[in-house]
């Protein structure tokens, strides 16, 4: 936002463990903070103003901070703590506590407030700036000098400006000044001018502006001076918003005609590479400019959202705005508001970005995301930043409007260190998936963590306190993509379970993720294998259990989903025999879109299957500019018509659709599979198998976007439905960044239909241990079983088998048991896994009536390491098939001196109880 024109009142890798992994982007290696970024998103404690800060500067570790505010208050203060401070506070930059520096900025008629603090080289002056009369009681002109080592307002120093005054820069010798102005000393000085440095005297320093000034920058050499604000002309030259002058006379020296007529200038600051400003605009330019030490243009960046303040520190641009939309940018699309941003100062040695608009697009967004909220007044947010150290800490300041930070309340002023991390990334939201015997693809969607880009996971198999593999992925709060790792030592017809953790540089470690399990099947699933195979680089299988993450499956893609609105999770059945589940969408609301903006090329395939009898049709899949909302621009996407047809359409230009004849409806309430391809032949569509359409277009919409399926625009789109979004179930989502051939979608189409293993998982209805130092006693309703050779403890399960599956046999089978949290709970010993063929019962077996086992082991556990974790072994599959349908007992045994203990029936914790693993395959 801003004023009108006339207004005077803005996934890197590291891995450890067997298998492989896929991250994101490679980082250099974290420190505490992921560099380059400097300082923590954990806001310290600090007084706080009771109303808004405009400026701020800072000087041997103190910060000066004014505006329009008449107390400041503690950390965690009410109004009884308060200390006066009228529209001025310095404060301790380490402790965040006031100094003995107490200064009141006030006007007779009217509201005093301060709007401009900057301090001479030396250290020695703090000059202020902005709309009042007098610094306890010493009268000035809306422009004052203080000492900074006795905190007095110089009385000699009094140039008179007779109206608010926005920015202030000193030289040596010279103070310049922006502002509504139009004269200084009586003298005519519009919106700039510049006065002596010690006594204040007007220079002859003069560029006229039609329209106010609000930034000022000298120019490294300090021949020049940078100007910014609301202007269109300076000195009768054509120059918006920014300019550039001599630093002795005022003449012009460099004009600008690309910032856009509705935006302004609200800060430049510079380093020693270039110059950097912040706008402010209505309908036009938001965002930032970075310009060389010959004042040209290198990048600009095009974010929305009222940039106040601008900052480079040490390689990195810091900026305090609301930035909404970051579209233009390749980043996040219009949305939630970002205060606090942090960017590289310029594009790394190699990099070369296209440009965007006619301008070059700037270098991406860091990893450093305090929040904030818009705040009192115009709801801004931050408006200023100041950074000052004391020893080797260093402390980014931040004020404005804002009453909140990272949540808590917290007004007007806050701070960060750039020691001190204390905040720990989000918990991960894992998935786990096998579609061929060795081999399991753990994913999850990597976490966010608010001042730390890489971070590093530990994937935890089977409840061991020890991961089996470590793996490092970049995110920031907007580009969470997924990351993944394939555990290439498991075993077929065994389950599995895995959980993971995200850990930041500074150690700071995320709750475990919610445990998920998998099955490895005895042979390969045909139709998820051929859609990997072929190359899909986003595959949304909807087999997820925890909401909002749908997990991308493709053999190499990081594409994962997110859940809007909560459609309904494991619909069944789905539309792949087996296993596999749906997703259920309600057709008002529910969606699910990809997690990162990406580009499509030229060629690419879409499919899909879905499952309706909804007559309000929808959107099934597409391509769009937004998430969460409806997207500006729109296509390649699949959509249904009231009466069931099915529509393919792009918008190379103007909408270009095939579609499903009158007669070729779907919203029947059966499974159907449809597969849209485009590319150097043109369209084509098909359903179930057979094509239903083509067309000779090869152009799409060129966008930046996000895959969304359920829902999106249908906005102008012919034969649009009531409703842009889909009422009823999807599954087997996939992309491809190549055209399938017909011969392919047929396949797929068919595999759909192919026999698959099932799964049982049988948990013991019984069990129990004897123990040959307590020979009468039954430990039937004991948490725990035990298994040793000497003295003997020996423990029996019983198992209700089911039948095979119809046309199915038993292809292999697995018994999981899981070791208790008692130290040495595991055992250097062989566990062998025998048939019990005596009767037994849990509550009246004891070593003095114990069964008879088998002699022939069914599995063997070859010793068992410390630790609670889940155990399994694979058993005979031809002496369990001969017992399916009935109830079986399995007696676990060892001849060794070492005992094993594990959980049983009768335990509560997770994963704990002893467990069946039967897989069924065609015969």
């Amino acid at each position: 936002m801003r004023r009108s024109r006339g207004l005077t009142a803005a996934l890197a890798l590291s891995l450890a463990g067997a298998g492989t992994a896929i991250g994101l982007v490679l980082i250099p290696e974290a420190s505490a903070i992921t560099q380059p970024v400097a300082f923590t998103a954990d806001n310290l404690p600090t007084w706080q103003p009771n109303g808004i800060v405009w400026a701020m500067a800072e000087a041997n570790g103190t910060v000066f901070a004014g505006g329009t505010f008449s107390a400041v208050r503690p950390p965690t203060g009410g109004a009884g703590a308060e200390q006066e401070a009228v529209n001025f506070v310095a404060l301790d930059a380490a402790t965040g506590a006031p100094t003995a520096c107490k200064l009141s900025f006030t006007i007779g008629d009217g509201s005093a407030t301060v709007r401009a603090l900057t301090v001479s080289k030396d250290k020695k002056t703090l000059y202020a700036g902005g709309y009042f009369a007098a610094v306890n009681g010493t009268p000035v002109n809306s422009v004052a000098a203080i000492d900074i080592a006795t905190c007095t307002p110089k009385a000699s120093f009094h140039p008179k400006f007779p109206a608010t005054v926005r920015a202030l820069v000193a030289s040596d010798s010279t103070l310049y000044a922006a502002g509504d102005f139009s004269t200084v000393e009586g003298a005519a000085r519009e919106r700039f001018a510049a006065v002596d440095a010690a006594s204040g005297a007007l220079k002859p320093f003069v560029a006229n502006a039609d329209e106010p000034g609000r930034a000022l920058q000298l120019s490294s050499d300090g021949k020049n001076v940078l100007l910014g604000g609301d202007f269109f002309t300076v000195n009768g030259a054509q120059s918006h918003a920014l300019a550039v002058v001599n630093a002795t006379t005022g003449a012009v020296a460099k004009t600008y005609g690309t910032i856009p007529s509705m935006s302004v200038i609200k800060s430049i600051t510079a380093d020693a590479t270039g110059y950097y400003t912040g706008a402010e605009g209505t309908g036009g330019f938001d965002g930032r400019v970075a310009l060389a030490t010959d004042f040209n243009e290198k990048w600009r960046d095009q974010c929305l959202g009222a940039t106040q303040f601008v900052l480079p520190y040490d390689g990195v641009l810091y900026s305090s705005s609301h930035a909404h939309n970051c579209t233009s940018e390749g980043e996040f699309p219009d949305g939630k508001r970002h205060f606090l941003l942090a960017q590289n100062t310029d594009w790394a040695v190699g990099q070369a970005p296209a440009p965007v608009g006619g301008f070059v697009r700037s270098p991406g967004k860091l990893g450093w995301h305090p929040t904030a909220n818009d705040g009192l007044g115009e709801g801004i947010g931050p408006r200023v930043m100041a950074i000052a150290e004391t020893g080797a800490t260093k402390y980014m300041w931040v004020g404005g409007e804002f009453t909140l930070i990272n949540g808590k309340a917290q007004q007007a002023l806050t701070r960060f260190a750039s020691t001190g991390d204390v905040g720990a990334p989000t918990t991960p939201v894992a998935s786990v998936s096998s579609v061929k015997p060795g081999e399991v693809q753990v994913r999850w969607r990597a976490s966010y963590d608010a001042d730390d880009s890489k971070l590093t996971y530990r994937i935890y198999r089977n409840g061991s306190a020890t991961p089996i593999a470590t793996v490092s992925a970049n995110s920031l709060e907007w580009l969470r993509q997924q990351a993944s790792w394939t555990d290439a030592t498991v075993k077929a017809g065994v389950s599995y379970s895995y959980r993971v953790t995200a850990t930041d540089a500074a150690g700071n470690t995320s709750a475990l993720s919610a445990t998920v399990s998998v099955s490895v099947p005895t042979t390969v699933s045909a139709y998820p294998n051929q859609v990997r195979e072929d190359g899909a680089n986003l595959y949304w299988r909807y087999d997820d259990v925890v909401s909002p993450y749908v997990a991308d499956s493709s053999v190499s893609g990081n594409t994962s989903g997110i859940q809007l609105n909560a459609p309904a999770l494991r619909q069944t059945p789905g539309a792949v025999t087996g296993a596999s589940t749906a997703m259920g969408f309600n057709g008002t609301s529910q969606q699910v879109y990809s997690d990162h903006r990406q580009t499509v090329g030229s060629s690419y395939t879409l499919e899909t299957w879905f499952k309706t009898n909804s007559t309000r049709g929808g959107k099934l899949l597409g391509f769009g500019t937004n998430q969460d909302r409806n997207s500006n621009l729109y296509d390649k996407h699949l959509y249904m018509t009231n009466t069931g047809r099915i529509f393919f359409g792009v918008n190379p230009g103007s909408t270009k659709t095939v579609s499903t004849g009158l007669l070729d409806t779907y919203n029947d309430n059966k499974w159907h599979h449809v597969v849209a391809t485009q590319g150097p032949a043109g369209m084509v569509l098909y359903v179930d198998g057979q094509s239903k359409g083509t067309l000779n277009v090869t152009g799409s919409q060129a966008i930046e976007g996000y895959w969304h399926v359920g829902g999106d625009n249908l906005a102008a789109w012919p034969s649009r439905p009531t409703s842009n979004f889909f009422a009823g179930q999807i599954d087997e989502t996939a992309v491809y960044p190549k055209v399938l051939t017909e011969a392919q979608v047929k396949n797929h189409y068919n595999l759909a239909k192919a026999a698959t293993d099932t799964v049982s998982k049988v948990t013991a209805t019984e069990d129990t241990y004897i123990n040959q130092g307590a020979p009468s006693t039954a430990y039937g309703a004991s948490a725990s079983l035990a298994v040793r050779g000497t003295s003997a403890y020996e423990t029996y399960l019983r198992f209700d088998i089911p039948a095979a599956p119809a046309g199915t046999v038993l292809k292999s089978a697995s018994l999981q048991v899981k070791t208790t949290t008692v130290a040495s709970a595991g055992t250097t010993d062989t566990v062998s896994v025998v048939p019990v063929t005596g009767t037994w019962s849990g509550a009246g077996t004891t070593f003095n009536s114990k069964p008879t086992l088998g002699t022939t082991p069914l599995g063997s556990f070859a010793g068992v390491p410390d630790g609670s974790a889940v155990q399994s072994t694979s058993l005979d599959t031809a002496a369990l098939s001969a017992v399916l349908g009935s109830s079986y007992s399995l007696g676990l045994t060892s001849t060794g001196t070492n005992p094993l203990w594990i959980w049983s029936s009768e335990s509560t914790a997770v994963d704990a109880k002893p467990q069946l693993t039967l897989t069924f395959g065609a015969k």
